[in-house]
């Protein structure tokens, strides 16, 4: 009897070993893993970067593929860049050499290692190896949809045995790309790069973001990664870190835009009342540099709009108060022309309505464009009534 109970239990044990630990019952020697570095200081490394790490452990190679490179070389890169038309490309790197590029940034570095079978490896490698050719490797990356990790967790699924069945990785049913992007933003500190991103990105960032989509972040195809079954297995087998960063405090941004424009605000606003000369000089001088700046702004968030492949960049709202006309009417501020006063008028009521509706817009506009905006209907309220 105790040995029937005997042979019952290591059956038992082998059916659930070799259930859940398939992947290590090969014979192909190799690891793959998914490998997630953290943030860093400058803008391109602020959302994090990931990776593809296959190991074999005889020893004759432990590589990471890698979706994010491009050539900064190429004397067209700043119009290809602007454009949309930069390609980026799947390198192959050795993997002390990934490791320590981000280590001695002090990026941290998690790695996922898959729960696959030695089919699936090999079949994975073979695919990845040939994405990598010089004839497959480039790709025209898009920031949302086809980047760095989307690439990889296209390519995972398509050489798994049965689709994902992933859980969901989102942290509010409603958030939108706009909003995850301010997580990353906010957390170090990155203000004037966020009122960047705000001005420069339109109104297709700002619709709720499907669960697959999500994974456009390194951090959220990590969580993906660790909620997705196959088959009823985890894909991941068990993860570590490789490198833990430094905690390091984020640099205290000042003065802030809101600081900034607010400041502004009260300046123009007290010089807007004053009688004295040199606020009037000071308006003289002001008033072209101030329309001139906003309408070239336009004029840019137009070019990225229509003339780019930037698909983010369309539908920017920024143009209610960035409108490219003030780039000409920049050069007619003390003119007291009937064309030019009703311009101004216009310009007036434009700026007043785009702040009444402002928490209604579809767009997400950043709070520290108040201030400007508040300027502008300031200034084109003067302008709009000069007579000398």
């Amino acid at each position: 009897m105790k040995l029937l109970l005997r042979v019952f239990f290591l059956l038992v044990f082998y059916s659930f070993f070799n259930k859940t630990t398939h992947a290590q019952d090969d014979s192909c020697n190799l690891t793959v893993s998914l490998l997630t570095c953290g943030t860093g200081d400058e803008l391109y490394a602020l959302f994090g970067h990931s990776a593809l790490r296959i190991t074999d452990k005889s020893g004759s190679f432990d590589n990471v593929y890698n979706y994010g490179t491009f050539d900064f070389d190429d004397p067209n890169f700043t119009i290809k860049f602007t454009r949309g038309s930069l390609l980026y490309y799947l390198a192959t790197e050795k993997f002390k050499d990934f490791y320590y590029g981000y280590a001695e940034e002090n990026r941290s570095i998690q790695e996922q290692v898959l729960n696959l079978s030695c089919e699936e490896k090999q079949k994975l490698l073979s695919a990845v190896q040939h994405n990598a050719l010089p004839e497959n490797s480039s790709y025209l990356y898009e920031f949302l949809y086809d980047n760095c990790s989307t690439r990889l967790r296209d390519i995972v699924e398509k050489n798994s045995p049965a689709p994902f069945v992933t859980k969901n990785v989102l942290p509010d049913s409603s958030i939108t790309f706009r909003q995850m992007l301010y997580q990353y933003l906010n957390k170090s500190k990155q203000y004037w790069n966020k009122l960047g991103i705000d001005i420069l990105l339109g109104a297709n960032i700002d619709i709720k973001v499907a669960n697959r989509e999500a994974m456009f972040l390194p951090d959220y195809l990590l969580k993906a990664f660790d909620s997705t079954t196959i088959n009823g297995q985890p894909l991941v087998l068990y993860k570590h870190t490789l490198f833990q960063s430094e905690m390091v405090e984020p640099k205290s941004t000042f003065p802030t835009p809101m600081f900034v424009f607010a400041s502004l605000f009260l300046l123009v606003g007290a010089c807007s009342l004053l009688k004295f000369p040199a606020a009037k000089k000071f308006l003289r001088i002001f008033d072209p540099i101030l329309f001139f700046t906003t309408g070239a702004l336009g004029i840019l968030l137009l070019f990225m709009w229509f003339a780019t492949n930037h698909s983010e960049c369309a539908n920017n709202l920024n143009l209610l108060w960035a409108v490219p006309a003030h780039a000409i009417i920049a050069f007619f501020t003390r003119s007291n022309k009937k064309w030019v006063k009703t311009y101004f008028k216009l310009t007036s009521w434009l700026s007043l309505l785009l702040l009444i509706c402002w928490i209604f817009l579809p767009q997400t506009l950043n709070v520290a464009l108040i201030p400007l905006a508040g300027v502008l209907f300031i200034r084109s309220q003067k302008l709009s009534k000069i007579v000398s």
